[in-house]
């Protein structure tokens, strides 16, 4: 495997993922997660540690440019895209379920909008990490 673009496919995805999660759970749907919140009291942060956030998404893109670089050979946006919306879909699915049927943290509705939103982070990111993995392919 090549470690260089594996360290750049992660870097790239990691910044996509810390970038479109700011975007897309901070400012774009906060207020619906807010409003869809479970019973569950005193879970949430005042200020997040922006560190371990950070180090999350990296190990998220970490694992998306290890499964394409070692197994699924994706080098084009549109590649890590369609496997980055399955995969994460799978993954969402996966999680807030569990967390859904043990917890009380969010609405049924809540969930699913999760599900919604962490899929299309997910694609949008994978698609990030495989354009960065084809750069300077010769078609």
């Amino acid at each position: 495997m090549d470690v260089k673009k594996f360290a750049i496919g992660t870097l790239a995805g990691g910044v996509a993922f810390f970038l479109l999660g700011w975007l897309l759970y901070g400012i774009l749907f906060m207020n619906y997660f807010e409003a869809n919140a479970g019973s569950a009291t005193g879970v949430s942060k005042e200020s997040m540690n922006m560190v371990a956030l950070f180090l999350g998404n990296l190990a998220m893109a970490a694992l998306y440019t290890l499964i394409f670089l070692r197994w699924a050979n994706i080098s084009t946006f549109m590649g890590g895209l369609k496997a980055g919306a399955l995969i994460g879909l799978l993954v969402a699915l996966g999680l807030d379920l569990t967390m859904f049927g043990t917890t009380n943290l969010m609405t049924l509705n809540g969930m699913v909008m999760d599900v919604v939103v962490s899929t299309v982070m997910t694609a949008i990111a994978a698609g990030v990490i495989g354009w960065v993995l084809g750069m300077g392919k010769k078609e």
